[in-house]
Order: C-alpha cells, then structure tokens, then sequence
C-alpha cells in the first residue's frame, strides 16, 4: 500500500480489497493484532472538532498496542505559529504516523509531501477517506451476499460525497447523488467515479430530484446540510436543502429492507428525521463502529513493520 491516506481515489482496487479484508479480520479476531503496533506513537493534529475520528484513532492505536498523542488548535497552528513544512519534519522525528483533521486540502498535500511518516486524512473540505471506507465495509457487512447493491446520497455534495463516490465505484457498488444544483460533487471525484465504475460493470449517476435518487436504492445515506467552517450559511442552506431529508417517505422509494445511513453528528429534524435514525434499518451506529475497525486496518496498512 502507498505511503499516506490523503484521498480515496488514489487507492487501487487491490489496496482497497486488502484495507476491506483486513478489516474484517481485525473486527472478529481483534486479540491477533494487540502488538501489531506496539512502540509506535500516531500524532493526531485537529484543526476540527471531532468525537468519532479522535476516539476511534486513539482507540484503535491503543488496541494495537501502541500509543496516540493528541495536537489540537491551541498546540499547533499550522501556517501561524509553524509552518506545516516546519511540522511535518518535527514530528517525524518523534512520531511513526500523522492524522491530520483540517479545512483546507491542500493542507494535507502540504503535510504529505513533507512528512517522513505516513500521513492519513482524518477529513479536509475535499475528502473524507476513512469515513468512506467504514461506509462500504458496513453496506458490504450488512448487505451480504447480495450483488448489485446501490447507495442512495442525498444532500450536499461535500466531503463525505465526494469520498462515497470513489469509493464506491472502487468497491462495486452502484452510487446515485442527489443536490440541489450548485452544491453537486466535486467534478474530478465524478470523473474519476464514472471512470472507474464503467469499468466494474457499474453506475454512477447525479440526481436534482432526491425522489430520483432514492428508487431502487438498497441503502440511503445523509450529512448534514451546512458542515464545520460553513455556520454562517446554515440559514440559507435550509432553505435550498429542505426538500433534501432522510424521511419515511423517501424510504417507502427505497428497496425493501434499505438501510439508513449517516456519518454523523447528525441534526435531527433537518437532513434526516428522528423517526428514520432511531429505526430498524438505521446503521448508522455500525457506521460508527467499523470507523475504528476500518482505520485500524489502515493504520496497520501504512504503519506495520
């Protein structure tokens, strides 16, 4: 497997198989892996709140038998009080691996390109890798054995899209996206999407129309409509997106038996309804779950040996 974990779609199908694999032997035999990280320490610098990736990170490490320190706002500054170069050479220096959790992308470029350690993004405006490859491990768990699955996204075209669509199509599995115009998916994860599910026998097809979108679909998957650094157009955004929720009307267009997805946190009442995450179908907690699993995965990937 390559050095870092900056985007999905820099990953080969083989490298994602082997992630996908590995997790899976991880969750049923986690006692196999306790010293597989033993003596190593992974820096976790957040620019970003975070409840899920900061836990399951430190976690994770620490059930592979090595050690997570924790950099927030108020340690680093990257590009006030140092230079990410200036960073990424430090820590290297004490560190066998680096989470970044920033705003801007190019941020975690920056931090790659100058670090003598694997780099992972825990999420930047661009990308969200881990949470993706959690998303496929869980429909994959979940939906057993069933062949030509498809993923419903609705809402805005962020992050967290623009990682399901690569991942998706790396995996397998059919993606549609619904928007509202002007918030679509970055361009070249569609592309790249498109590309790649062409050759898997599959599709990746964009919606304006959630209704659309949600037909057919075996899973339905949600974020929220205004994410970190975009508070000051929440107002707005519920306005455009208010036809965008996660409702039991849109699951009666779904597949029987659909799951409900979400990467969370979650705002209740808005992109999806309390009644539709607290259901049977909801996995959104599995979701949560295969996070740690899935990065532990990862970290063993680029940290191991």
């Amino acid at each position: 497997m390559r050095k870092d974990l900056l985007t999905v779609k820099e990953l080969s199908l083989k490298e994602v198989k082997g992630i996908l694999a590995l997790t899976r032997e991880l969750k049923s035999n986690p006692g196999k892996f306790k010293s597989s990280l033993s003596g190593k320490t992974l820096a976790l610098i957040f620019e970003k709140p975070s409840n899920r990736t900061y836990v399951s990170f430190s976690v994770g490490m620490y059930q592979l038998g090595g050690n997570s320190i924790y950099l927030g706002p108020e340690h680093i500054k990257l590009r006030v009080r140092e230079t990410i170069a200036d960073v990424a050479h430090t820590l290297s220096r004490y560190v066998q691996g680096i989470v970044l959790r920033t705003f801007e992308h190019q941020n975690v470029v920056e931090m790659s390109e100058f670090a003598g350690v694997p780099v992972i993004n825990g999420l930047s405006d661009l990308a969200h890798p881990c949470q993706a490859l959690a998303d496929v491990f869980t429909v994959r768990e979940k939906l057993k054995g069933k062949k030509d699955v498809t993923l419903a996204y609705i809402g805005d075209g962020n992050n967290v899209c623009n990682s399901l669509l690569s991942a998706c199509a790396i995996a397998g599995i059919n993606i549609n996206v619904a928007t509202p115009k002007g918030y679509e998916p970055d361009a070249r994860h569609v592309k790249f999407a498109k590309g790649i599910a062409v050759k898997q026998g599959k599709q990746v097809r964009l919606f304006y129309k959630p209704q659309d979108a949600a037909k057919g679909a075996d899973a339905l998957y949600t974020d929220v409509w205004a994410s970190m650094g975009q508070e000051k157009e929440a107002a707005k955004r519920k306005k455009i997106f208010k036809g965008y929720q996660i409702n039991a009307g849109l699951v009666k267009l779904a597949n029987k038996g659909a799951l409900v997805m979400h990467c969370l946190p979650a705002h209740r009442g808005e992109e999806i309804t309390a009644e539709v995450i607290d259901s049977k179908a909801s996995v959104v907690f599995d979701q949560a779950e295969n996070r740690m699993h899935v990065q532990k995965a990862v970290l063993i990937k680029l940290m191991g040996k």
